[in-house]
Formats: structure tokens, sequence, C-alpha cells
């Protein structure tokens, strides 16, 4: 699986979440208290973007009708049945690298 560099921890503030690209496909941000997450950027819902979302915590949600999910999990902490897909994302020095 190859890793992907996706920005710098310098554009992504603790408590926030961000849309990027990665080779093509929407990839959402987050930053827990300087640790760096990463997952499908499409609400299972009805697609919404969660990176455009609101962080509180571990917790993402939808911009769109209030989905939310635990960023670290990609579970649902109200829906059992609902969950996105987390990717394998770390900081090398100030680089936020994704593995796609």
């Amino acid at each position: 699986m190859p890793n992907v560099t996706v920005g710098n921890i310098g554009e992504l503030a603790p408590g926030s979440c961000k849309r990027v690209d990665v080779n093509g496909k929407p990839v959402a941000l987050y930053n827990v208290d300087g640790t760096v997450y990463a997952s499908e950027d499409t609400c299972p819902h009805r697609g919404g973007p969660l990176g455009e979302g609101e962080l509180e915590g571990t917790v993402v949600t939808c911009p769109w009708h209030g989905w939310r999910f635990d960023v670290v999990t990609g579970q649902s902490p109200v829906n059992p049945n609902a969950k996105i897909r987390t990717l394998p994302c770390a900081l090398e020095g100030d680089s936020i690298v994704v593995t796609i």
C-alpha cells in the first residue's frame, strides 16, 4: 500500500478537520489534540463530506444530516450498524502521511 503525503500539520489545527484529495479520492483528516486521523470522506447516510463537519473530541458530525462517527474507530456512537472506513495515518516530521 502506498504512503501519500497529504499536507502539513500546521495546516490542520487541533480540533479541526478538512478534506484532501489522495490519488483522486476524497479523504477526511482530523486533528485530535495533535494526533492526526484519516477516514473516507463520504458519510454513509447520504454522502455528506465528513471533512467539512464539526469535530468534537474524537467524534465528527456530518454537516448534512448530523450523523456522527468516532474518527479513531470509524464506529457511530449512536447507530451500531453505521461505520466509516478509517485509513492509516501518521506524522513524518511535520508531514501528514496517509496509507492508501
